[in-house]
Formats: structure tokens, C-alpha cells, sequence
């Protein structure tokens, strides 16, 4: 478990060379150092207001903005966070505002933890884009045919094998990790011949995840 810790911690904290780091983990070391220096005691109410308008001037002078259309005639379905539209025959483009998230910086984390877990499910940062007045996080992951309903109680026995207990409903911790892990409902895990496909995973850092 500790080796596992350690990665994730240097995923979290680590730098990779500036030549060699996706957009992804750019973003979130960017958000990271913009957190240290400004907010590193405790989020304030306009926080993410702020965070938000930083971002997007990074964004665009890092070129990460995301410049396609979004055709509506693309669209799949949507949830209280995001909205999923076709992308390819074997890809899906998802758009997130990240209402779930106190700040940006918590968003990206959960996308690192997310593709640490479940490459098979990794998601694709492709960039930012102003939707309705509103700043997105546009992704893209593969899209995942069901072949039979999930069943929770197996993702349960599944999470409670890797050390993630219960707490309530569709949400877990693990306590050595110092992850809390939300929202596993049956359309965000999917299944394949009884293999689970992590879909939309909702990781938050604990105080634990940053004791050694």
C-alpha cells in the first residue's frame, strides 16, 4: 500500500520536464503552484472564482483552449457534472464545469488519480472551452459498451478487496491512501462480461493522502 502512496503522491506533487508533461498534468501543476502561493491555508468562498479567471488566461497563453465545435447532434447524455457527446466510433468527449469540486485544482487531481487506477478508462485532456458563459474542462475517454447491468454489490466486494470501505450509498475511503471516493452508481461504473469499467470517478484528497 505504501508503494502505491508513494506514487500517487509523486503524480500529485511531483513535476514532470516541462518538455515531456501533458496538458493535463501542466494544468494541474500550474493550479498547484497558483494554490501555494495564494490559497494555501484555506479556500475562501471566491476562490474558485479567482482560480477560474487565472486559468483561463494560462490557457490561453499556454494554447490550451479547446477550439472545435461541439455539435448538440453529438450529444449522449448528461449527469448533474458534465455532458457526454460522440467524438469518434471508439471515443467519447465529455464536458465539465467541475461543480463537484471546491476549485480546479481538486478536478484535475481526481483526473490523475482516475488515470493512475483505471488506464483501460483514462481520460484525455484536450482543453478549455467557455460554454454559456462558463469555463469547461473538455476530455476525452473510450467509450464503453456494456454487455450486461452492474452489479453493486460486486463493486463494492471489488473496492472492499483494494481497501476502500463504504461509508454510505456509492461512496468509499480508503484511509490508507487518504482518498475519499464518490459516486459509483451504475452509469458510472460499467460492466463487461462481470469486468468493471470505472467511467466517472470522483477521488478528493484527504489530510492522510500527504502523511508519509
Amino acid at each position: 500500500m505504501k508503494n502505491i502512496k508513494d506514487e500517487l503522491q509523486h503524480i500529485i506533487l511531483g513535476d514532470e520536464p516541462a518538455g515531456q508533461a501533458s496538458k493535463l498534468k501542466k494544468v494541474q501543476r500550474f493550479l498547484r503552484s497558483d494554490e501555494e502561493t495564494s490559497f494555501a491555508i484555506e479556500k475562501q468562498q471566491w476562490f474558485k472564482s479567482k482560480e477560474t479567471t487565472a486559468l483561463l488566461a494560462f490557457a490561453e497563453k499556454e494554447d490550451i483552449i479547446y477550439t472545435p465545435a461541439i455539435d448538440e447532434s453529438d450529444f449522449i447524455s448528461e449527469g448533474a457534472e458534465q455532458k457526454v457527446y460522440r467524438f469518434d466510433g471508439s471515443h467519447v468527449i465529455k464536458t465539465n464545469g467541475g461543480i463537484f469540486y471546491e476549485c480546479w485544482f481538486d478536478y484535475f487531481n481526481s483526473l490523475l488519480i482516475h488515470n493512475y487506477f483505471f488506464p483501460s478508462t483514462a481520460y484525455t485532456f484536450l482543453g478549455f472551452k467557455m460554454i454559456a458563459g462558463e469555463l469547461n474542462a473538455v476530455v476525452m475517454q473510450e467509450f464503453i459498451m456494456t454487455s450486461e447491468p452492474t452489479n453493486l454489490a460486486t463493486v463494492k466486494e471489488f473496492l472492499a478487496y483494494n481497501n476502500f470501505h463504504n461509508t454510505r450509498n456509492n461512496d468509499y475511503i480508503n484511509y490508507d491512501l487518504g482518498l475519499i471516493f464518490e459516486n459509483l452508481h451504475d452509469e458510472n461504473v460499467l460492466s463487461i462480461d462481470s469486468v468493471l469499467f470505472f467511467i466517472d470517478t470522483v477521488f478528493y484528497l484527504t489530510e492522510d493522502f500527504y502523511t508519509t
